[in-house]
């Protein structure tokens, strides 16, 4: 039999013993050591600081030098090689720090959107079943928790140079307007008018939207719209949209359901904290403002138009409107933010920038997508002859 690599001898001096003994405890108690280090290793990173991953949210970097006097506006071109138009998300990731875009039009179009505000209060701003014993609890915190994010957070840390707060974070300050408003929606502010300081502060406007309450939890849940503020709306009344499913939304868009109604809920029902999407759709507008609540960007259904003649569409009233769209969803109250930034430029510019005859093979792409009904959806049968001409001059 062979005999064990080690074997202590009983019999041999105490010395001898003493050695080995001595050994084997040492390193047994540097294998303990090592082992507790370890442990205490791995509960370390357990107690650090939070980074962008672990708390799901993203840092907003500072614009430090940015000046919104000589920033021209974003331009989007999004019919350029659309030869058909294709109903679907159209999803891009955002950086979260491009959220709220600025340029040399903000305060200027602050001013159109106090205005639109004051003729059109009810329009423009509104809780779903507010001040009632219908009201859904969960609508006030979303607000104040987007309030307080935007006010708080984004737009001094994103644009020191525009926005600043108070020594105590308590008092945002518009530094190209004067105007100072609390960053915080105190239990004896209305939440109405955290949304109506929305909207005289930033160019955007902001729907926000809740799961239903269903008792069905493995049904995939149904987002509702529950409060928004939004000074240009594009030829619907914002009002009549309020306490609807997405899907009753957007009854009006051809096929909606067909095509896209799934992976929309789906979607919404899956987007994570921290992650932000953006989409940019166009349409065409004639003799028609930001503010398009009561006038038609879309055809009504039983409402005839007669096609504007080639040479006498209004060329000077006509653009090509853009809408900057983004998704994200609060931390805490879990809400969906669903931002629209208004874009609209003149087709006269289009056809100088020599991008005619792209926006001229996208009009006729909404007649040979996957939905065909769109040109018809998008006014294309009034404008879409007289514009193509006027493009291709």
């Amino acid at each position: 039999m062979a005999e064990a690599p080690y074997k202590l001898n009983i019999d041999a001096p105490w010395p001898i013993i003493s050695r080995n003994l001595l050994c084997v405890l040492i390193v047994g108690f540097c294998a303990v050591m090592w082992r507790v280090r370890q442990y205490r290793k791995a509960n370390a990173y357990g107690k650090t600081k939070p980074t962008c991953s672990d708390n799901k949210t993203s840092p907003i970097i500072p614009l430090e030098g940015f000046n919104w006097e000589e920033t021209e506006q974003l331009q989007f071109r999004p019919f350029k090689g659309k030869d058909k138009y294709n109903l679907t998300m159209a999803l891009e990731n955002l950086d979260p720090s491009e959220l709220l875009p600025m340029d040399k039009t903000y305060k200027d179009r602050l001013a159109l959107r106090k205005s639109v505000l004051e003729q059109h209060h009810d329009v423009v701003v509104a809780i779903n079943n507010d001040q009632t014993p219908e009201e859904d609890p969960r609508i006030r915190p979303a607000i104040s928790e987007l309030y307080n994010f935007v006010l708080g957070t984004y737009l001094p840390t994103r644009y020191p140079r525009m926005f600043k707060l108070n020594a105590e974070s308590s008092i945002f300050q518009n530094l190209v307007t004067g105007t100072t408003w609390p960053t915080t929606l105190s239990p004896t502010m209305p939440a109405i008018q955290a949304l109506e300081i929305l909207s005289q502060t930033v160019d955007d406007d902001f729907l926000i939207l809740l799961p239903e309450l269903s008792p069905d939890t493995e049904e995939q849940p149904k987002y509702v719209l529950q409060a928004y503020a939004a000074c240009f709306p594009s030829g619907f009344n914002t009002r009549k949209k309020l306490g609807l499913r997405l899907v009753d939304i957007h009854v009006p868009v051809p096929r909606y359901r067909e095509k896209i109604e799934r992976s929309m809920d789906r979607f919404f029902g899956r987007l994570q904290v921290g992650k932000f999407v953006k989409r940019i759709n166009w349409s065409i507008t004639i003799e028609t403002g930001l503010f398009a609540a009561f006038s038609g960007t879309h055809a009504v259904a039983g409402k005839k138009e007669e096609a504007i003649e080639p040479g006498e569409l209004n060329v000077d009233q006509t653009v090509l409107r853009c809408e900057r769209q983004t998704l994200h969803r609060l931390p805490v109250s879990k809400a969906l933010v669903f931002t629209i930034h208004t874009y609209a430029y003149p087709v006269r510019q289009i056809k100088d920038e020599g991008r005619g005859e792209d926006l001229a093979n996208a009009i006729d792409g909404l007649k040979r997508g996957n939905v065909p009904e769109m040109h018809a959806y998008k006014k294309g049968d009034v404008w879409g002859e007289a514009l193509k001409d006027f493009l291709r001059s």
